[in-house]
């Protein structure tokens, strides 16, 4: 077949040429600077045309949204060099506060792994740095810490805990305080004082947490922050589907395999609950 008789248009209709311009022009924007020459198979034709001309160009999610799922997949990968550029492109282009950017990291720590999030922090302070740098502007001095809002007394901030994990779990009961694990762990900390910590509002913790429970291959942790992301409307059905997708492409299709199945169940278990209620309260009336 001659040259001039060969389809130059990719499945989507889409002239290759065209796409891959389409895909340096939104790394640009995403990233903050220029994407890379390379023209290697990995980098123009999946990181280019693929990561960026197609999957961050898409409506489900926000720009925003995606940096949140982003920022755990490669906080977990023990890839420096993209951590250096996502942390970067996310501070640089305003999308994330570095109050913000903070929270990330702690929440990351909670749900991957404090050793993780050790380096993940480094990495902010270092590009939160750079950026100062960049545009000859002093580092200002670290903002103070958040003001708690959970009560001092021991007891009181379990029950505050058990309270939370319920409500943000869209669970009738709380694990017993019966090992440290649960409660000194679970209900004191987890619940008790990070998931209600004013610096990140409950959609980007969830969207954080399931990229992490997802990449962490717990079962009963990815079906019940997915059904629980859903149940609360905090994360609609559109956004939880897009959420697979850009978690393959930064963790990989096998496991954004299984997170798919996990997100088409409990889409059908969250349906089913509000189809039971709404009929449960017409038989009412």
């Amino acid at each position: 077949m001659t040259a001039e008789h060969m389809d130059t248009r990719n499945g989507n209709g889409r002239a290759p040429a065209a796409r891959s311009e389409r895909g340096r022009h939104e790394f640009r924007d995403v990233m903050t600077f220029d994407a890379p020459p390379d023209t290697s198979p990995a980098t123009a034709n999946g990181l280019i045309d693929f990561v960026f001309a197609e999957i961050w160009t898409r409506p489900g999610l926000s720009r925003r949204d995606r940096r949140f799922v982003t920022l755990p997949c490669v906080a977990d990968a023990d890839a420096e060099q993209p951590l250096i550029e996502h942390v970067y492109a996310a501070l640089n282009s305003g999308d994330l506060s570095i109050v913000e950017m903070r929270e990330t990291v702690l929440h990351f720590a909670v749900y991957a792994g404090w050793p993780k999030a050790s380096r993940f922090n480094g990495i902010v302070d270092a590009q939160w740095a750079r950026i100062h740098r960049e545009r000859g502007l002093d580092v200002p001095a670290p903002a103070p810490l958040l003001p708690l809002t959970t009560a001092a007394d021991p007891e009181q901030r379990l029950a505050g805990g058990v309270a939370a994990f319920k409500e943000i779990n869209r669970l009738d009961f709380a694990p017993d305080r019966d090992n440290p694990f649960q409660g000194a762990g679970i209900l004191n900390f987890v619940f008790g004082e990070m998931w209600v910590r004013p610096g990140l509002g409950m959609k980007e913790r969830r969207l954080i947490t399931v990229a992490c429970v997802a990449f962490q291959d717990a079962p009963t942790p990815i079906m019940s922050h997915v059904y629980a992301a859903l149940e609360s409307r905090e994360v609609s059905f559109t956004e939880m589907d897009e959420l697979a997708l850009h978690f393959a492409a930064y963790c990989g299709w096998p496991k954004a395999s299984h997170l798919n199945q996990v997100v088409a169940e409990q889409k059908a278990r969250v349906l089913g609950e509000w189809r039971a209620a709404t009929d449960s309260t017409a038989r009412e009336h």
